[in-house]
């Protein structure tokens, strides 16, 4: 059985421990260099933050996904990021965890959601599409952290 809860701090380094497995199998984030407990507990304290997981009956970390308000807009805009632990995608991991946010955000009073993926991570845009998020505009030539380019796919769900 899969549980969604709010993640906390005490969260922060199983979390990344999930997302530095994503990182090293690459392809899925613009996430380029390992993360660490304190950099994910600081990102978990950031005003209108809302982050949740899933896990299973043991405890086990299954996926985690989190929204922060968007910088340089004057609306109020969610940006989201989704992670599932390799091999557990396609189990209603993701599903579970944006019917979570999705209610989250509409309480804290996000207008919009944004998803900014990029364009050669087929499982994410077929993730984000799912859920009904609609394309909006794209990012050319975008420089990841490790001088590697990619396009970026941007996508919004309308909350109101």
């Amino acid at each position: 059985m899969m549980h969604i809860r709010r993640a906390g701090r005490l969260d922060a380094r199983a979390m990344a421990d999930l997302l530095n497995e994503v990182i090293a199998i690459g392809g899925t984030t613009a996430y380029v260099d390992p993360v660490n407990a304190d950099y994910l507990t600081a990102r978990l304290a950031e005003d209108h933050a809302i982050w949740h997981l899933a896990e299973d009956d043991a405890g086990e970390l299954l996926g985690f996904q989190w929204v922060s308000p968007m910088e340089g807009t004057d609306e109020f805009v969610a940006e989201i990021a989704t992670f599932a632990r390799a091999g557990r995608t396609g189990l209603g991991i993701g599903s579970a965890l944006f019917e979570a946010t999705k209610a989250a955000c509409i309480a804290e009073g996000y207008n919009w959601i944004r998803a900014n993926i990029r364009a050669d991570n087929a499982g994410g845009l077929a993730y984000y599409q799912s859920r009904g998020f609609e394309d909006y505009g794209r990012i050319e030539g975008y420089r990841m952290g490790n001088g590697q380019v990619v396009d970026k796919v941007l996508k919004r769900y309308e909350l109101r």
